[in-house]
């Protein structure tokens, strides 16, 4: 892709890539030691929303610093404060019994990082290229996710089963360093600060204000939060589906490969929203995504048996992210650069502060009934999604 000859896009993709794959190590391995520990999908949902639920709290104020500070000098700052984290939680998982407040202590802080991280890296990354690449940025920082979804799973999937989770999170906090070492050797663009001279309050409130005045971003916004509320707890809730459903140890190499599974069909569904379907309307494939989606996860949640589930999953992950990518461009393509940051703050809200409280919903409802039993319905409200999800139509909201 042209994006990529860009030298600070690339470099700070590059950086971003192996930083990523750490990061997917110690977030397969957190919800596998979550179940291991205790066998309950609810304490699963809690370290989940430990981890993800910081999201919905603190997002909006790291879309503000992302629009107000240096953002590269708060990405280092986070990226190096997430690393000693991660060794901090290395520590605490050593112990014979380790404490699972200090897990959840510990997971929660990372969480408030990543919530400032979020906005921050998502509102860099377009001003790197340029409006005209927007699409091939985005399908490539996705795809990059995603491709870190593969490999980070499947390493520190084999890495817990043979040496435990301490060696993982120690390793993750290593790969901190690849994102620092990049940033430190490129020049972000200055971004002017939008509505400097109104209240901080105001300034919190202008993500708001331009989703409720723009269709396309708010419907883009309403989507996503349904959408990952009552469709993604099987994400989270993977290890406890592995083990009651396809009869899969958390605590096995099998089950990082499932994990890997699912995250290469994500990564090869955000690369085809840049390459294959670089031509279809964007609008279009978010409706035919989440049909698509829907279908295959139905097919996944009464699944029994392993082979073929490592087939479906992949199908499952390319609906997914498809699908997401191509909402998220849909967004983006309706913004200015001195308003991205609090509007993708929105975003991150909307896409991984909501996860966590339908994990929070589903792990008990798993633990008194079934894991297909709150699968199942996620994918039908997908395919109601399918129709909803129209962001084409240009209409005032209803008052």
């Amino acid at each position: 892709m042209a994006v990529l000859r860009q030298d600070t896009f690339r470099r700070v993709y590059t950086g971003a890539f192996l930083s990523n794959i750490g990061t997917w190590m110690q977030n397969v391995v957190l919800g596998a030691l979550a179940y291991d520990l205790t066998g309950s999908s609810s304490f699963v949902g809690i370290v989940l929303f430990a981890q993800l639920g910081p999201m919905l709290l603190f997002s909006i104020v790291g879309g503000m610093f992302a629009d107000t500070f240096d953002r590269r000098r708060l990405l280092i700052t986070i990226s190096a404060t997430q690393g000693l984290l991660a060794l901090a939680l290395a520590s605490v998982v050593r112990a014979d019994d380790p404490s699972k407040a200090w897990i959840v202590g510990i997971v929660f802080c990372m969480g408030v990082g990543q919530s400032v991280f979020g906005p921050t890296y998502s509102a860099v990354l377009p001003d790197l290229v340029g409006p005209g690449n927007l699409a091939g940025a985005i399908s490539l920082n996705s795809a990059q996710m995603n491709g870190s979804r593969v490999i980070g799973p499947a390493i520190g999937g084999m890495l817990f089963a043979q040496y435990g989770a301490a060696w993982v999170f120690s390793l993750n906090a290593i790969t901190y360093l690849f994102v620092i070492g990049a940033l430190l050797s490129v020049r972000l663009p200055d971004v002017e600060a939008s509505g400097a001279d109104e209240s901080r309050l105001h300034r919190l409130a202008l993500g708001f204000r331009i989703a409720r005045n723009r269709f396309p971003v708010g419907r883009c916004l309403v989507t996503m939060v349904v959408f990952s509320f009552l469709c993604l707890p099987f994400i989270g809730q993977m290890p406890v589906l592995a083990d009651r459903n396809l009869d899969i140890a958390a605590r096995s190499t099998a089950y990082g490969w499932l994990y890997a599974c699912f995250g290469l069909g994500a990564m090869l569904g955000a690369l085809s929203v840049g390459t294959v379907f670089a031509q279809t309307p964007k609008e279009t494939l978010v409706r035919v995504g989440m049909i698509s989606f829907g279908l295959s996860l139905a097919v996944f949640s009464w699944l029994r048996m392993p082979a073929p589930a490592f087939v479906v999953i992949v199908v499952v992950g390319f609906c997914y992210f498809a699908t997401v990518t191509a909402l998220s461009t849909v967004l983006q393509l309706h913004l200015a650069g001195n308003e991205r940051g609090r509007v993708m703050a929105l975003w991150m809200m909307a896409f991984g502060g909501t996860v966590p409280l339908g994990n929070l919903v589903a792990g008990p409802l798993i633990d008194a009934t079934s894991v297909t039993t709150v699968v199942f319905p996620g994918a039908i409200i997908a395919l109601g999604l399918g129709w909803w999800a129209d962001t084409r139509t240009e209409r005032p909201y209803a008052h």
